[in-house]
């Protein structure tokens, strides 16, 4: 993640249109339309501390819309906060700036060291059933000392398409192979809760394929 924007093998990652993120919008001291803005589906709230500063989630699409409306004077992405897989205080990440992160996969090694161990112990030692422990002469692997792991299972980087609103790999890590049940295909429901009667439902997600 660079400036909140995905590159897989450096370059661009699929950014789907619905994409979103958090953004804080400054009018001149006016309220926003709230109702206009429930029409939209934008969610997200004013500030009780501060009139006229705004958190939303916006897609792209949504900040240029808003922008135009006369009492918007300025609006501003937030910062992602801090923190984010491995927690590690050698990895200064966030979800908007994060890796470069080698995805394991089924045969590829790993050298060990106190660079790697952070990111890939995890999937060593839960999702691989291994016994792993860092004593003073090194790394050991099932009683035996290692300087490298050889990884049996591909794994998956999973990322949620609102990028400020999602828990996902960025705070967790790694999927292995065996812990995927299925494939999306589309969707089936997508209800909204402010909605009333059949406005409840989003008819225009309804079936809608996914990517």
């Amino acid at each position: 993640m660079k400036d909140a924007k995905l590159f897989i093998n450096d370059q661009p990652g699929f950014d789907p249109p619905e994409s979103q993120l958090n953004y804080y919008v400054l009018t001149d001291g006016t309220p926003l339309d709230m109702e206009r803005l429930r029409e939209l589906r934008i969610e997200g709230g004013g500030s009780d501390q501060q009139p006229g500063v705004y958190e939303l989630y916006m897609t792209d699409d949504e900040v240029a819309l808003v922008k135009s409306w006369s009492n918007v004077k300025e609006i501003r992405r937030s910062p992602a906060g801090e923190g984010a897989y491995p927690y590690d205080p050698q990895y200064k990440w966030d979800f908007d700036n994060f890796g470069p992160i080698l995805i394991p996969k089924k045969g590829w090694t790993v050298a060990l060291n106190a660079q790697t161990l952070p990111i890939y112990e995890r999937a060593i030692r839960v999702y691989e059933n291994n016994k792993l422990e860092k004593r003073a002469d090194g790394i050991y692997i099932n009683d035996v000392k290692a300087d490298n792991y050889t990884f049996k299972m591909d794994y998956f980087w999973m990322m949620g398409d609102n990028r400020h609103n999602s828990l996902d790999s960025r705070g967790w890590g790694f999927v292995p192979e065996d812990h995927i049940v299925g494939k999306a295909l589309f969707t089936w429901m997508s209800w909204d809760e402010i909605g009333t009667g059949l406005s409840k439902i989003r008819w225009n997600r309804i079936f809608k394929g996914i990517h």
